[in-house]
């Protein structure tokens, strides 16, 4: 299972080298990651909210400041997965430099308050739409993450919420069983190479 929020959080990485790599580091990636999301999109705007009517994927003149929207509130995700996660400590990517909580929780709070709320319709089967508060698309899609990461951390989910570990490790998972302790079968293998070889060389 995955959400909006969490797959955006999710963009900040070990880059393979001792560093962390952003997989919004340019407007085209911050398009080309939205189009690849588009159904996480749909899932909290509506199947009628396709992706279509904000962006073009070729084209990203057309949210010139999606990318620096997407990286702002994808702090404010972080910093609330860092409040949120249990047991242990944040993700080590960033955990010397979140924002506050105080801060993180306005930002969020702001972006779903401009998204707006759900109206029922009804032609030949009543359903929901969102009747947005802002005309900005990026805010309307940056309104969907601050939905998502609410949801999100008010669901029975967030109790699995977890930090993996691992050194250089900087994501966030949800634990799918008691004795899951890393976001993946690599970073638990890379942590036993890594206690193998500190306790040969310490001994």
């Amino acid at each position: 299972m995955t959400t909006l929020a969490f797959a955006l959080a999710a963009t900040v990485k070990h880059d393979g080298h001792g560093g962390i790599a952003d997989l919004l580091s340019t407007p085209e990636e911050a398009v080309a990651w939205l189009t690849d999301h588009e159904q996480l999109v749909a899932q909290v705007l509506g199947a009628e909210s396709g992706l279509g009517r904000f962006v073009h994927p070729n084209r990203t003149e057309t949210l010139p400041n999606l990318r620096e929207e997407l990286v702002r509130i994808r702090g404010a995700v972080r910093a609330l997965f860092a409040r949120a996660v249990a047991p242990g400590e944040p993700s080590k990517a960033d955990a010397s430099r979140l924002m506050s909580v105080e801060d993180a929780l306005r930002m969020v709070n702001r972006a779903a308050d401009r998204l707006g709320t759900t109206h029922l319709e009804w032609t030949e089967e009543p359903s929901v739409r969102w009747m947005y508060r802002s005309e900005d698309p990026v805010a309307v899609l940056v309104g969907a993450v601050g939905r998502s990461a609410i949801d999100f951390l008010v669901s029975p989910d967030r109790a699995r919420l977890r930090a993996c570990p691992a050194a250089r490790c900087v994501k966030y998972f949800l634990q799918d069983d008691p004795r899951q302790t890393w976001c993946s079968p690599a970073c638990g293998n890379r942590e036993r190479v890594n206690r193998h070889y500190r306790k040969r060389t310490s001994g």
